[in-house]
């Protein structure tokens, strides 16, 4: 039974095309579609989602270079022994199972009481049970013991966190019918709340004014490559060819062809992004009715990126100019004890969309110094759950945490501990 579970999680669960592909034929065939629309709905949306995801790729390895070259700065050294890979050869039937029931569960929620949250962004079905199990682990759980609690705990992060974050998510599309599935969660929230205060919604990002010349800057993939390539030149020049030395080729080109990527990544998830919202938000509707009554999607954060896309720039900018400074500092204090590099993924991604968030709530003003207090809370995430994951995956929290895995992963680890205080 646990290898044909395995086979799905690696086939289906796993593989995010896969698994958007398969729930779009469940939700046409509930439909009573035509075999030729139900396949031809599946492999749309899974087409879609592979677009997407492609896109995604494109984004993180034109900035990857920067992560890299602030962990030869700072001197960090990544711990052996406790990556994610190295965990799952130890622990990974009971992420595994932890996942599996946690699934069960996150449905019952959903079937059963007023939160309708469906989870859908398929590798955080994986990497949240992952990561519950991990803090299980430090906690010192063990057993059934240890797989009911990562599976609770799973279902408990895929049906509440997407619906704390809807009214803020739906502030940004004016669309009620899907919900943001992504660890921005507590970064969003911060930035949402703060921009709500400090913030005039009246004037957004998007409505910057641009002389007729610079024009061009309204296209994001021009934008982009513009950001990537200044960013490049700027850290190389600060850090004294750092950069330049890491790629062994000039600066100048590199930066060119990094923005370039940046600019084609940007082009390939939004088309990604149209695709399967155009394929899956009509195939979830025969979900919603026939199987879960009134059930929201929750997708991953890419979705809100066309909406506006000055202040995911902006948010990411913002994130990069806060944060850096912040963890060289408190590292050359040993606040953590241990060594923390940028997350220049995290700003992107989970600020980036936070900036998205704060846009809503309090405009221009509301989405930088939103997003500048959401990366200071990254940095201080970062730099406790990388120190309380030590004996598990404290890699991983090292390069893509300071978001939701770094706030309830030691939640859910200081309980585990209670727990085994309390049964031993």
């Amino acid at each position: 039974m646990l290898e044909i579970w395995n086979l799905i999680v690696n086939n289906v669960f796993r593989n995010p095309p896969v698994l958007i592909g398969f729930i779009a034929a469940i939700g046409l065939a509930l439909q009573k579609k035509r075999f030729e629309d139900v396949f031809k709905g599946a492999v749309l949306a899974a087409v879609g989602l592979y677009m997407l995801t492609e896109g995604v790729g494109f984004l993180a390895n034109s900035i990857s270079s920067i992560n890299i070259v602030f962990r030869q700065i700072s001197g960090a050294e990544v711990p052996t022994g406790l990556d994610a890979a190295s965990f799952i050869t130890q622990f990974g039937s009971e992420t595994g199972l932890a996942m599996f029931f946690g699934l069960i569960i996150h449905l019952m929620i959903a079937r059963f009481t007023p939160i309708k949250t469906v989870f859908l962004t398929g590798h955080f079905l994986w990497w949240f049970p992952l990561t519950f199990t991990a803090a299980g682990v430090e906690g010192g759980l063990t057993g059934t013991t240890l797989i009911v609690f990562a599976a609770i705990c799973s279902a408990l992060y895929w049906s509440l966190a997407p619906w704390i974050l809807k009214k803020f998510v739906w502030d940004v599309t004016n669309d009620k019918t899907w919900m943001l599935g992504h660890p921005t969660g507590i970064l969003s929230l911060i930035s949402g709340n703060v921009a709500k205060l400090v913030g005039n919604k009246e004037k957004s990002t998007e409505d910057l004014t641009i002389p007729k010349r610079l024009s061009f800057l309204k296209e994001i993939s021009v934008i982009g490559f513009i950001v990537i390539f200044l960013l490049y030149l700027i850290i190389d020049f600060a850090f004294g060819g750092k950069i330049a030395a890491y790629a062994g080729t000039p600066i100048f080109a590199y930066a060119i062809n990094m923005g370039l990527r940046f600019g084609v990544g940007l082009l390939v998830l939004l088309q990604g992004v149209r695709m399967l919202i155009n394929q899956i938000v009509p195939a979830f509707e025969g979900i919603s009715k026939k199987v879960i009554p009134n059930a929201i999607p929750a997708y991953d954060c890419p979705l809100l990126f066309p909406y506006k896309p000055n202040a995911l720039i902006i948010g990411f900018l913002t994130a990069m100019f806060v944060s850096v400074p912040l963890m060289f500092y408190l590292n050359s204090i040993n606040l953590f004890g241990i060594m923390v590099v940028p997350l220049v993924i995290t700003c992107f991604f989970e600020c980036g969309t936070a900036s998205i968030i704060a846009d809503a709530q309090g405009g221009l003003r509301g989405a930088i110094i939103g997003t500048a207090v959401a990366a200071v809370a990254m940095v201080f995430l970062v730099g406790y759950s990388s120190a309380f994951f030590e004996n598990t995956i404290q890699n991983r929290m090292l390069v893509v945490s300071g978001n939701d895995y770094s706030l309830y992963g030691p939640l859910a680890g200081l309980i585990a501990m209670f727990i085994r205080g309390i049964f031993g």
